[in-house]
């Protein structure tokens, strides 16, 4: 199965994602909350996954109201093979189909080498690259069943690149892995149809990384506490906001870039120029 070539299409037909349903990681705040909403603006129904079942139902309940389209919000915990499936079989049952997959649960903790237990950098391998792989297998195999091919999108991170800051080895070393997840699974899925993308944001101000830096320093951990200077530094002379990223994700999932896949774009400001 090929992707198809929408030459023909209209720029409105290009960027809507009408009758199409998405499902969005780690959704219920923060980027992913922000990438259901624009996915939903363009048209989509929308589950919305998380760990806290309560922030993925307010989230759908919201998103469902401002832009009128169907949404779900489901307890996920992406490094659990079966609440994936589930979350998955949900997106099918209740809503029909599964065209977008995107794949942003992720953690950060700030520890030192030195501090780092074996059983952190499991967990940020757990939901940073197994996640990535357990979103992507589940929603490849509902979209290959169908026939009618599918988008999933990495939400990767600029760490995926270089080295980021003190205390992030594990976070480094998780999306540098999330990063060739993605151009593999291009390869493997593109003869389904299934194209496969990846997000690098730089560092963006949400409540999660707030919630964790605070965590850190207040655990007498190696707090790098965000924004270190390099993740200030941008030419475009600020920090991301969440709605940034969540235009890209939105770039991705669309038609617009059908004739792309493995590649995972920048959106960093220019930070890593």
């Amino acid at each position: 199965m090929s992707i198809p070539d929408v030459s023909n299409k209209s720029l409105a037909e290009l960027v809507s994602l009408r009758d199409r349903r998405a499902v969005v990681t780690g959704g219920g705040r923060g980027l992913g909350k922000a990438i259901a909403l624009r996915l939903a603006e363009a048209g989509a129904d929308v589950v919305i996954g998380d760990i806290d079942e309560n922030l993925a139902s307010a989230a759908a309940d919201e998103i469902g109201e401002r832009h009128g389209v169907r949404t779900l919000g489901v307890a996920m915990d992406v490094t659990d093979a079966g609440s994936v499936a589930s979350a998955a079989d949900r997106a099918v049952a209740d809503l029909g189909s599964l065209d977008i997959w995107v794949n942003n649960a992720g953690v950060f903790p700030s520890v030192s080498v030195f501090e780092m237990s074996e059983q952190t950098w499991d967990q940020v391998f757990a939901v940073n690259a197994r996640g990535v792989f357990l979103g992507a297998r589940e929603a490849a195999r509902r979209m290959a069943d169908a026939g009618a091919g599918g988008v999933i999108v990495n939400i990767i991170s600029t760490a995926g690149f270089r080295g980021s800051a003190p205390g992030l080895a594990a976070y480094v070393g998780s999306k540098h892995a999330a990063r060739g997840i993605t151009r593999e699974l291009s390869l493997e899925l593109a003869p389904l149809g299934i194209r496969v993308l990846g997000v690098a944001p730089s560092y963006v101000p949400t409540e999660g990384n707030m919630i964790a830096a605070a965590a850190a320093t207040t655990s007498g951990g190696d707090a790098d506490t965000p924004p270190t200077p390099l993740m200030l530094t941008a030419p475009i002379g600020r920090l991301g906001v969440p709605d940034d990223i969540a235009r890209v994700a939105l770039f991705c999932a669309s038609d617009l870039s059908a004739f792309m896949t493995g590649s995972t774009l920048l959106a960093d400001g220019g930070s890593t120029v």
